[in-house]
């Protein structure tokens, strides 16, 4: 049986990037659909999407009135892909900087596990066109995370994720207070606190080669003090019997 899947993509100031990127989906002849949150990016990528969905009956756009972080962007994804009965729910960045070709890998985790991660820190894994600065700010923050909350994912702050439906469901979105990459640190503690099985297949990262970088300090900030915050919380109710898992699967890369 196919399950339904869908790749929600968070976009601001994506335009040059997004037509491309839904070519290379679709040319993975996984039957994809495709959810374009958009911030209101004064650089037209809603019009982008817009035409882009009217085309192709499997594009869909969500219009946000303004830049509200990409927390509350995937949260609105999330929703939408609920909603809508899918059953597989992707997620990844629109500047290629998560390699297409890795999504046949990644969806193939959650044939046997709750949430499969396109992970940076596990062998075959890893980075490209990053200083030793990002590089040693990336590792330490994943560091941090891990140790702090006993995390056993390695890449506690991957963007390139796909979810089983249920987890959603049980893990509701709504209910996480942290924002932009943050939120990817406090929906995992509370996926792996929920019992849920998690794993990982490696991707390599490259930054991105068109556009602006919208890493900043008060992202790193933000992050932190999620961390603390997390540290003194109690962890959700276990709603899910299985145990979790965060072992490398094997991949073609």
């Amino acid at each position: 049986m196919i399950l339904k899947t869908i790749t929600i993509i968070p976009t601001y100031n994506e335009a040059e990037n997004l037509a491309p990127l839904v070519e290379n989906l679709h040319s993975l002849d996984l039957g994809l659909h495709i959810l374009v949150v958009d911030d209101n990016s004064p650089d037209g990528t809603g019009d982008v999407a817009d035409h882009l969905a009217q085309t192709d009956e499997r594009v869909h756009v969500l219009h946000r009135p303004g830049k509200l972080g990409l927390g509350t962007a995937y949260t609105a994804g999330f929703a939408y892909a609920l909603e809508h009965g899918y059953e597989r729910i992707i997620t990844m960045d629109a500047d290629f900087s998560h390699n297409p070709r890795y999504i046949p890998s990644l969806v193939a985790l959650v044939d046997e596990h709750d949430l499969g991660i396109g992970s940076r820190y596990v062998p075959g894994g890893g980075v490209r066109l990053w200083g030793w600065h990002r590089r040693a700010l990336s590792y330490g923050a994943n560091l941090f995370a891990r140790t702090l909350l006993g995390l056993q994912a390695h890449d506690c702050t991957a963007g390139f994720r796909c979810y089983r439906a249920d987890v959603l469901r049980t893990v509701d979105p709504h209910a996480i207070r942290a924002d932009g990459y943050s939120y990817l640190i406090e929906m995992l503690w509370r996926v792996q606190n929920s019992g849920f099985r998690v794993a990982e297949s490696p991707i390599v990262f490259t930054d991105r080669r068109r556009g602006a970088s919208k890493i900043s300090r008060n992202e790193i900030f933000k992050a932190a003090m999620t961390i603390l915050r997390l540290m003194t919380s109690k962890p959700p109710a276990v709603l899910n019997t299985h145990q979790p898992s965060t072992h490398p699967a094997s991949t073609d890369s």
